[in-house]
């Protein structure tokens, strides 16, 4: 009972991130929306449902989840908020080898992200 309980907490929290990150610049949106399906799937299959199916961000929790891919939008969009917001950090931070490591962390994670699949979700048809 703890064990689901803080893992829709969790959720929720996550769903709270990732819908701020919708409207803050350097918050992202898409790595919270799949932390929470993640905690979803084990708190409470009903929320994960409605998370899966929810109108906005349905498509990119199940690009991810069934293809392990994620659209050129989404790509794009998360390249940008990445470089921006190591950039400012880079900015922000006194020290020289935390700058350093930062453009270190910065290079891998673009070169991961960018190695994944894309995959746009097919269009309604009408």
């Amino acid at each position: 009972m703890v064990k689901k309980t803080l893992f829709l907490l969790g959720g929720w929290i996550c769903v709270a991130l990732g819908l701020l990150g919708a409207f803050l610049p350097l918050l992202p949106t898409t790595p919270f929306l799949l932390l929470a399906s993640a905690c979803f799937m084990r708190g409470s299959p009903t929320l994960n449902h409605w998370l899966l199916h929810h109108p906005r961000f349905g498509s990119i929790l199940h690009n991810w989840h069934h293809h392990r891919a994620v659209s050129k939008h989404v790509k794009r969009r998360a390249n940008v908020m990445i470089v921006a917001s190591f950039a400012l950090s880079v900015y922000l931070v006194p020290l020289l080898w935390h700058k350093v490591m930062l453009v270190a962390m910065l290079v891998v994670l673009l070169v991961w992200f960018n190695r994944l699949p894309e995959r746009d979700p097919p269009t309604p048809q009408s």
